[in-house]
């Protein structure tokens, strides 16, 4: 068996996360590559499946990911599926899943020219957090008060001709607890993780300096877990829910992550051959 781990073509050197997998796949005995996704060469028809993983390019051209999503698909069996992946793509599913009795943190969809202080103003924040629809690793995104509105409609003006943007209150606990990740392979729940900032920063991705550890989940936290996969309603081959808290303790959906999420296979050391044997079996029996 020969498995593609789809990539990009500027990873960087300092990249291993995805270590684990590739050495339990090869303790299985199946030869794995690691191919760029956008590469015209590759040719995807000679892997028996194709798992995407590092793909990390692909915000910045959304349409020819999708693109190449279902194209892979008619070759070789793709993981997560190409429907996921177009759903995914686009952080207004969250707003579905909320529709459904997801709890996710009081939203504003942004999609054209608004006063950011009108709106902030009869929500009764005091302070709020903008992040694009479409995005990865925190970019593009911005906490601002009340003193800082001519940066946010800066920021809107230069990300509202690509997509639309979120405005929510900013969640403070951010700062001090975290962000939760729950790990699902076969929506089966593998390990938690919680992500915390520098001081005084909110973002979470260790591109910033963010340490993370493994965690042991409370029972709240995963049920929230649970509601979202429930709400999903199929098998996911790998699935990262992220989560906040509120002021209040109330948990919150920040982000389901259904395409590329970092894994934290180093934080559980099983979750790699999990992942790899759940992979295999997948292929055997003609997908998900």
């Amino acid at each position: 068996m020969k498995i593609a781990l789809a990539s990009c073509s500027n990873l960087p050197d300092w990249e291993v996360d995805d270590q684990p997998l590739f050495h339990a796949l090869n303790e299985l005995g199946i030869q794995s590559a690691s191919p760029s996704w956008d590469d015209s060469t590759v040719d995807w028809s000679a892997f028996d499946g194709c798992l995407i993983r590092t793909t990390w390019d692909y915000t910045a051209k959304p349409k020819a990911f999708v693109a190449w999503a279902k194209m892979v698909s008619t070759c070789t069996q793709l993981y997560n599926p190409p429907d996921i992946v177009e759903w995914n793509l686009n952080k207004y599913y969250l707003h579905e899943l909320s529709s459904k009795g997801v709890s996710i943190a009081p939203t504003e969809w942004i999609f054209d020219s608004v006063d950011l202080r009108k709106v902030m103003s009869k929500r009764g924040w005091e302070k709020a957090f903008l992040k694009p629809i479409v995005g990865a690793s925190a970019e593009n995104t911005l906490r601002f008060d009340f003193s800082d509105l001519d940066l946010a409609h800066q920021l809107l003006d230069k990300v509202l001709p690509q997509c639309g943007m979120m405005l929510q209150p900013y969640l403070q606990r951010v700062e001090t607890e975290g962000e939760y990740s729950l790990i699902y392979f076969d929506n089966k729940i593998s390990h938690c993780v919680r992500k915390v900032p520098v001081k005084g920063d909110y973002r979470v991705q260790d591109d910033y300096g963010a340490k993370d550890y493994r965690e042991d989940p409370p029972e709240s936290l995963l049920a929230l877990g649970r509601q979202t996969m429930n709400v999903i309603g199929r098998s996911l081959l790998y699935a990262r829910v992220d989560a906040l808290r509120g002021d209040d303790g109330e948990w919150f959906l920040n982000e389901l992550e259904l395409i590329e999420p970092s894994l934290f296979f180093r934080h559980c050391d099983k979750s790699a051959g999990v992942l790899a044997n759940a992979l295999c079996k997948q292929i055997e029996s003609g997908g998900a």
